[in-house]
């Protein structure tokens, strides 16, 4: 009886995780769709000022973060059919806010370098920018190998699964 129970509220919760990725799933649809709704506006905008670059990398911004959000979805998905979490979308998310992050301090930090009167504030600013840059550059170089690094084992363990008749087999019952 007890066994039963514990089958019974397992399905339960099973149920209410799935209700909660399918909530979450459509919430980020519907915030990807706005921030695509919000693109044409700063497309339009960049288009009629040419020579400027502020539209454009508000725009490239906003595509990102709309990237983001369908990696996130394709997260959600994934772990909806599969009831697992699975690292590497996480990682690629990070890289992708880490590139934004970047673009927007490149656009900070060329506000700095126009200002002709280099005020202690300023240069203040402009170091702290620098120093953010060489930890982004760090982090990107870490989560880039991170993803190389789960990609090979990834490859190397069906490619060891692929060469064992006894291990294809034992796969497929799983």
């Amino acid at each position: 009886m007890q066994e039963h129970r514990q089958t019974r509220s397992y399905i339960v919760l099973g149920h209410v995780e799935v209700a909660i990725y399918v909530v979450l799933g459509v919430l980020l649809g519907a915030t990807a769709i706005l921030a695509i709704i919000g693109s044409f506006h700063l497309f339009l905008n960049g288009v009629r000022d040419l020579g400027g670059t502020d539209f454009i990398f508000q725009l490239i911004d906003r595509l990102l973060l709309v990237l983001m959000l369908a990696e996130l979805l394709h997260t959600v998905r994934i772990s909806i059919r599969s009831h697992t979490l699975v690292v590497e979308p996480f990682l690629i998310i990070g890289l992708i806010a880490i590139i934004r992050r970047t673009l927007v301090l490149t656009l900070q930090a060329e506000g700095f370098t126009q200002d002709m009167h280099w005020t202690p504030d300023v240069e203040a600013h402009f170091h702290a920018s620098i120093v953010e840059a060489g930890m982004l550059a760090l982090l990107i170089t870490v989560l880039v190998a991170s993803i190389y690094v789960i990609r090979k084992t990834k490859s190397e363990s069906e490619i060891s699964l692929s060469s064992d008749p006894d291990s294809v087999q034992n796969a497929d019952n799983i």
